[in-house]
């Protein structure tokens, strides 16, 4: 059985400081890896060696697989911890790390390629009876079939990229006179998103929420679920709040769910930490969405209410461990809120800020977690994902960890950049999320941005990031504060294509 020694961690930011924590309180070596633009970086600091890796875009560095392995092969690595992002579920990472010997911390590269195409999921899944949204088995090939299909589907449905992932490639189509222009926009952003212009169609759910089932699976076929947890609050498709457990699912429908993910997980071998996603309508019917094979930007409510550090469960499954967990021994203890506190403007569509923290102070406090990776005086880079931190909470009950989260956001204080903070705070207040009547069209239904600010329907052009740049490039020269303390709006930058789930 394999001892990991010494860790690399092929991320930056937060995730790369708790994933090294945890290998610490572990007795594990650490060892970072940097862009040039992040140097001075905490997790850079934080670790016991720091190698760069190249500059800043990360096509050059952080994605750069034959120099993260050449890094473990010189400096005596024993495995590789992928994070989020980046090349998290890169089943050809996968396969370069174990044909080099080094130790994945991550399912197999067989269980990321399957997953990691929606059509392949559903293949593999199909034995099994878990509940799908009706739709086409494969791919589409044939338009009139496929206008057919729908029909027989009945209107509205959804066009979705078989490789996507944070909402490109897919198309609400309300019906058959705007199939083919909602086609074409789909196949067309596929291709560009990710190199493949496989789209299917699935009827489209009304009223969805988003919940998720968390699962570790061991080397000996062993999977349990650690519960769900609630996702429905989203911008662009993506999540911006998430709870556990959800507010609406009965004792019953959290038991199927659960038995429905261990199964996903089964279907494909799984081993490791991975998430099974689920659709749920407003009558509480689910259909399995997808599986995604790596942590979850989400994972520390899960923690929260089980008491299971995933990251630790990660390295004794990468160490070919049997799991020393059983699902009879796992039971709900509280709630946790996290919310990510995002460098974007909320009154602008959540446009993506830049700037310097002229003022960072984490809130703190019995039931306050902060997961981050920046402090005071530190710049947001303009190359990544502009999230700046997570904000956990929790409680014995809902409200008391909702009531936390507010008490928390009030103390966070950042200036010199626009942040998601306020945002969340009116999720926190609002009596649609307080009732735990929502669903994912929570920010179109109730959050009104300022309406002197034009408001895209979908992410900025290449053009708009590029005019974005050049504004950030001027206002360095210009002061960034009104003198008061108070935020003034500030010019917005360009962000990663691959957004985090």
């Amino acid at each position: 059985m394999p001892q990991i020694n010494k860790l690399l961690v092929a991320n930056r930011g937060e995730i790369a400081l708790r994933v090294m924590r945890t290998a610490r309180e572990m007795g594990i070596k650490t060892v970072a890896i940097y862009s040039e633009a992040d140097r001075n970086a905490l997790h850079v600091r934080y670790a016991d060696e720091a190698v760069c890796v190249g500059p800043a875009p990360s096509s050059e560095s952080y994605l750069k697989s034959d120099v993260i392995i050449d890094v473990c092969k010189r400096l005596g690595v024993d495995a590789i911890h992928p994070g989020y992002g980046f090349l998290s579920e890169n089943a050809n990472f996968a396969r370069q790390v174990r044909e080099a010997g080094l130790i994945f911390i991550g399912p197999s590269p067989e269980s990321i390629e399957i997953m990691g195409s929606k059509l392949a999921a559903k293949a593999a899944v199909a034995n099994y009876n878990i509940p799908m949204v009706p739709g086409t088995p494969s791919a589409i090939t044939d338009r009139a079939e496929a206008k057919i299909i729908s029909a027989k589907i009945g209107y509205p449905v959804l066009i979705k990229a078989s490789a996507g992932g944070g909402g490109k490639g897919m198309r609400i189509v309300e019906n058959d006179a705007e199939f083919d222009e909602q086609m074409d926009r789909a196949v067309s952003e596929a291709l560009s998103a990710f190199g493949d212009g496989s789209v299917f169609i699935e009827k489209y759910v009304t009223s969805p929420r988003h919940v998720e089932i968390q699962v570790l699976g061991d080397q000996h076929g062993n999977i349990i679920h650690l519960f769900e947890r609630e996702c429905s609050i989203q911008r662009r498709h993506q999540k911006v709040v998430e709870e556990a457990p959800s507010a609406i699912l009965t004792p019953e429908i959290r038991d199927a769910m659960g038995r429905a993910a261990v199964d996903v997980a089964r279907a494909c071998g799984y081993y490791g930490a991975g998430t099974v996603e689920f659709i749920v309508d407003d009558q509480l019917n689910f259909y399995f969405l997808e599986m995604n094979t790596r942590l979850q930007v989400e994972h520390p409510v899960t923690e929260q209410i089980t008491g299971v550090d995933l990251v630790k469960q990660m390295i004794y499954i990468a160490e070919g461990k049997p799991l020393d967990i059983k699902q009879e021994d796992l039971t709900i203890k509280g709630h946790a809120v996290e919310i990510r506190v995002y460098a974007e403007d909320p009154a602008n569509n959540f446009l993506p800020d830049v700037g310097t923290l002229e003022t960072y102070v984490r809130p703190q406090g019995n039931g306050v977690r902060v997961d981050d990776g920046f402090e005071q005086g530190m710049t947001i880079p303009i190359y990544y994902d502009p999230m700046i931190a997570k904000l956990i909470t929790y409680g014995d009950s809902r409200e008391e960890a909702i009531q936390k989260m507010i008490r928390a956001i009030d103390e966070y204080q950042i200036t010199g950049v626009q942040t998601t903070l306020p945002f969340c705070r009116f999720v926190m207040e609002h009596e649609a999320f307080r009732s735990g009547q929502f669903d994912t069209g929570f920010v179109a239904r109730y959050f009104t941005p300022n309406p002197d600010v034009l408001i895209a329907e979908t992410d900025p052009t290449e053009s708009e990031l590029a005019a974005v740049l050049a504004a950030w490039l001027l206002q360095q020269q210009k002061p960034r504060t009104n003198g008061t303390g108070v935020q003034v709006a500030q010019p917005r930058s360009k962000w990663k294509t691959n957004r985090l789930n």
